[in-house]
């Protein structure tokens, strides 16, 4: 195999592995984002409980009665609020899921199970890393070897191809 092809090979090879740590490294900061939403909804709901309790309602009773309500606005704040708290049920169970799950099967179930919302702020904000975890590491060696291997093996068979086959003349004797 030609030389420069190895030497092709190897670079893309590394540019695949730097790739793939990309995964790993989304995942983390996809939690830290699922942890600060997380945070942020329970002062949200903290808070409205507070207000409602200050009322002597319970929070079920107090989305319902907002929800009821004949101004529209107040109603669409019951709404909202009903959201927000299930919402806030769907984070904390996404986020027990992936940290009880192992290394690379949170990024599975990030991209599965998701919530889209934080996913597009995620990709919006992502800032590329080298992850020095065991799981970032797996994935670039992954990343690193699929390409540059499968590289060498695709330009092995492309040269087998463009080959001639050697003609066999009988010696030619004088």
């Amino acid at each position: 195999m030609p030389r420069i092809m190895r030497i092709v090979a190897f670079g893309l090879g590394l540019l695949g592995g730097i790739t793939a740590s990309q995964g790993p490294e989304f995942g983390q900061q996809y939690r830290q984002r699922l942890g600060g939403a997380i945070d942020e909804l329970r002062q949200v709901i903290h808070r409205f409980d507070m207000d409602a309790q200050a009322s002597g309602e319970t929070r079920e009773s107090a989305i319902a009665r907002l929800r009821s309500n004949a101004d529209d606005f107040v109603s669409r704040q019951g709404a909202a609020m009903q959201a927000n708290a299930e919402r806030l049920g769907r984070l904390e169970t996404h986020r027990e899921t992936m940290m009880q799950a192992g290394p690379f099967a949170r990024v599975a179930l990030m991209v599965r199970d998701g919530d889209r919302d934080l996913m597009q702020a995620v990709y919006r904000d992502f800032e590329p890393a080298l992850p020095v975890t065991e799981e970032g590491l797996l994935s670039s060696a992954v990343g690193f070897i699929a390409v540059w291997g499968g590289l060498l093996v695709l330009a092995g068979f492309i040269r087998s191809l463009w080959r001639r086959p050697r003609s066999r003349r009988a010696p030619v004797r004088a």
